[in-house]
């Protein structure tokens, strides 16, 4: 893996969508039952089950995008005294699948899961949104998070496991970078006996980023990550690509400052 850092591809306005997105991820974790205080050592049994009646409301579920077959019987957030498990019943709710897809692009499974992602959402969004606009930006991170959604659902269409994550939307935006700004240098931390610092073009760092995600999906060196995803973060990435390459002509690389310096208007941007 490569750790982004910074990039060298200044904006020329304030990403608003990008930042609002970050907060709204962080947000809705905080308030997720159990996953929060996880780190502290806070979860017991009543929030494991309230989370995985959280998740089972709120996440995408393949099997109810493609064959529409929602479960009669969900987890209900309260423990089974006699087992101890988690307690299941009839849901108290009407779910909508199709909504289902946009909640669950809010949804992480533990603090590395959600930093994770906005991480390169920080990074690329920016001026991805820079190039598209607000409006634009929004539109185009929720039609990649959708792509990534269904596509993984159809290949796994029997599949009752909760789907949850901003990965599938957030590779539509390294896609959509990739296409815009192939020859930006980033600058990423590769932890090998410790972390070295390296700045590559945008093209490597994303087109390695891509391989191993057509790597893992294939199933090889997955040991032990078997629920990630991959093949959504491939169909989002492909989306990303395809929606913003009518506006790929016409798009250069910022100038790169010689040598430090330091002043009003110089200031560097990590």
């Amino acid at each position: 893996m490569v750790i982004p850092v910074h990039d060298v591809n200044p904006v020329r306005g304030t990403p608003y969508v990008t930042y609002t997105l970050i907060a709204a991820n962080i947000f809705v974790f905080l308030f997720m039952p159990g996953l929060a205080g996880s780190a502290a050592g806070d979860s017991g049994p009543a929030q494991l089950c309230h989370l995985q009646s959280f998740i089972e409301q709120y996440a995408a579920v393949p099997r109810e995008l493609i064959q529409h077959q929602l479960p009669q019987l969900v987890p209900t957030g309260a423990v089974d005294p006699r087992t101890g498990g988690c307690l299941l019943g009839a849901p108290g709710y009407d779910k909508s699948p199709a909504l289902s897809v946009l909640t669950s692009l809010f949804l992480h499974g533990g603090w590395l899961h959600l930093l994770g992602n906005l991480l390169f959402l920080l990074i690329f969004g920016n001026n991805v949104e820079d190039r598209l606009g607000h409006i634009r930006f929004l539109l185009f991170y929720v039609a990649c998070g959708y792509a990534a959604t269904y596509a993984f659902a159809y290949l796994n269409d029997t599949s009752s496991d909760p789907l949850i994550g901003a990965s599938g939307a957030i590779a539509g935006v390294l896609g959509a970078y990739l296409v815009l700004y192939p020859r930006v240098r980033v600058w990423i931390l590769v932890p090998l006996l410790f972390f070295l610092p390296l700045r590559l073009p945008a093209w490597i760092v994303l087109g390695f980023w891509f391989g191993l995600q057509a790597v893992y999906s294939s199933g090889e060196g997955v040991s032990g990550l078997g629920t990630v995803a991959y093949a959504a973060h491939i169909v989002g990435f492909l989306a990303g690509m395809l929606i913003v390459w009518p506006l790929r002509a016409g798009t250069t690389p910022p100038p790169e400052p010689r040598g430090l310096i330091f002043g009003r208007h110089a200031r560097p941007r990590w």
